[in-house]
């Protein structure tokens, strides 16, 4: 356990909401300055994952998970289950309810909220206060991008400050420098190729491992870009300096990622409904994480209507789905959830 969390009064049952979120992209992939990835990103209030934790009946020794939406996303839970009990101790059996949780694999950091939804709700169970730090670290989420975490924590728009390259043994969480609650008003069109997946695992180490070394000099413009224009863009609802910073910062890092996900973006069905919306409206368009989620903020919820039609109208027969979203300024919660009656699932 990195922590010995406060012992608080156990649940009974915990349900805890979570947000997706989007990765805008990394700052020094290359960690040119002795810090490596940087991340920004932004929570979402659409497609946020739901999960229940209840203590099991007494006569039964083994947890139960309900509503897991693939044998993959089960053994993941089950496994986190085992993370958590070496780490907080036995007890009595958790059973895991999962109400809603976004298609795997698509850049919305979906393997990340599912562990410390899942995490917060066993701790309280069982009547650990344990951190959001601590339970990353126990599941073992934010190798390289501390925005699923921080999002979890406080919402918003975020930037977090990569990992220490010179001491890659250290696995702290990438710390939170900056951030700002995004405009109520503005909203994000998000596209999604449901015949595709996003690189992760194996294949993902590969690729990384595979790519040239990040240039320093692109890795300053990231840097301004994200100082100097993303941000204040944000503080002072500046919504065409935002979109035209996020184009070029999505731009370059996609340029930078092409040879792995085969082009900027990872599905060319939702780069030209996204090139659709950005020829009709001030926009700005991009691929969150790996995709193949991309995404194009807008000033509006008209606006989003429009690049709403302009996406459909060029996207016959594309296995594409689409969602308007708004940024999401707080993280997670948690509330009391009911018991099931004492004989339910009894083994």
């Amino acid at each position: 356990m990195p922590t010995s969390p406060a012992r608080i009064s156990p649940s009974s049952a915990i349900t805890v909401e979570s947000p997706a979120r989007l990765h805008l992209g990394f700052i020094d992939p290359n960690g040119s300055l002795g810090r490596v990835f940087g991340s920004v990103g932004l929570a979402i209030d659409a497609h946020g994952t739901r999960i229940t934790a209840r203590q099991a009946p007494a006569s039964r020794r083994k947890a139960i998970v309900e509503g897991a939406t693939t044998d993959t996303q089960r053994e993941r839970i089950e496994r986190h289950i085992e993370q958590l009990e070496a780490a907080l101790g036995k007890g009595p059996a958790i059973d895991i309810e999962i109400h809603e949780t976004p298609r795997a694999h698509t850049g919305l950091g979906s393997g990340t909220q599912l562990a410390l939804a899942l995490g917060t709700a066993f701790a309280r169970v069982r009547g650990h206060e344990a951190t959001t730090a601590d339970i990353a670290k126990i599941l073992t989420r934010g190798a390289r991008s501390g925005i699923g975490i921080h999002g979890f924590d406080h919402g918003g728009l975020i930037v977090d400050g990569g990992r220490d390259a010179r001491n890659p043994s250290i696995t702290t969480l990438p710390p939170l420098i900056a951030r700002q609650p995004f405009p109520e008003a503005w909203r994000v069109l998000l596209i999604d190729d449901t015949s595709r997946e996003g690189l992760h695992g194996d294949e993902e180490k590969r690729g990384l491992a595979s790519l040239a070394p990040f240039p320093a000099a692109l890795a300053a413009h990231l840097s301004h870009l994200v100082l100097m224009r993303v941000l204040p863009a944000v503080a002072e609802n500046d919504f065409d300096t935002y979109a035209e910073a996020i184009c070029d910062l999505q731009q370059t890092i996609g340029e930078y990622f092409a040879p792995v996900q085969g082009g900027v973006f990872a599905s060319p069905a939702v780069a030209r409904a996204l090139e659709a919306v950005a020829a009709e409206q001030k926009a700005g368009i991009g691929q969150t994480s790996w995709g193949p989620v991309g995404f194009a903020f807008v000033a509006s919820a008209l606006d989003a209507e429009r690049a709403l039609a302009a996406a459909q109208r060029v996207s016959p027969g594309a296995p594409l789905t689409f969602t308007v979203a708004a940024g999401r300024n707080r993280g997670a919660t948690w509330r009391a959830a009911g018991l099931r009656h004492p004989d339910a699932n009894a083994a």
